[in-house]
């Protein structure tokens, strides 16, 4: 997807519609300022409110993604495309997430063992210190540690072992406090039941 592109086509639709970037952010209920941004292609208008993005300026989803109106003999051809195309930018989003879970990881176990063997280090002219630092570095291990598993859950989704199927676990906590073995969490299936170990991947298609 060429976000100039369709920044461009949003911008152009806009005008078409006789709406200035303020009325068509009241309507979306986003800032001018976010509008702004979608028109230099700075950043997509957010999955919730596309929909009515389009209702709004009489276009498909399928025209916004391509930035341009989409002939009818060529929709289905183009929409095939526009599927491909969104897969590819999910699976390469969701990597970028694991990818920074995994260096986060590294950092974390890094950073606590320096600080830990520091306060041990120092303990036995400052006891105090030594103790606020082995304490510190233990607690920065918790806090860092519940935010590289919400870049995980954020992150594609879990495949159940037993049915096939792959889910967004619908919680969470769900996920922080499984049991988990190298890129699989023990969890309970949504569809079938079973509770077993069920592994990350990137998109809902196989």
């Amino acid at each position: 997807m060429d976000q100039i592109q369709i920044g461009k086509f949003i911008a152009a639709c806009r005008k078409e519609k006789g709406m200035t970037q303020t009325q068509l952010a009241e309507k979306m209920g986003v800032s001018d300022r976010a509008v702004s941004k979608w028109e230099t292609g700075k950043n997509m208008p957010d999955c919730a409110i596309m929909l009515d993005l389009c209702s709004e300026l009489g276009i498909s989803v399928n025209d916004l993604f391509n930035g341009r109106r989409i002939a009818v003999e060529n929709y289905k051809e183009i929409a095939e495309k526009t599927m491909l195309e969104m897969h590819i930018q999910e699976e390469k989003a969701n990597k970028r997430l694991l990818a920074a879970e995994k260096f986060m990881t590294i950092i974390i176990v890094i950073v606590t063992m320096i600080m830990i063997a520091a306060g041990i280090l120092v303990a036995e002219n400052y006891p105090a210190i030594g103790i606020a630092l082995c304490l510190l570095g233990s607690a920065l291990v918790f806090v860092f540690a519940f935010y590289a598993v919400k870049l995980e859950y954020q992150a594609g989704y879990y495949e159940c072992q037993n049915s096939g199927e792959r889910y967004i676990p619908s919680s969470y906590w769900k996920v922080c406090f499984a049991l988990h073995v190298g890129d699989s969490r023990k969890l309970t299936c949504p569809h079938c039941g079973k509770r077993n170990y069920h592994k990350k991947v990137l998109t809902k298609e196989k």
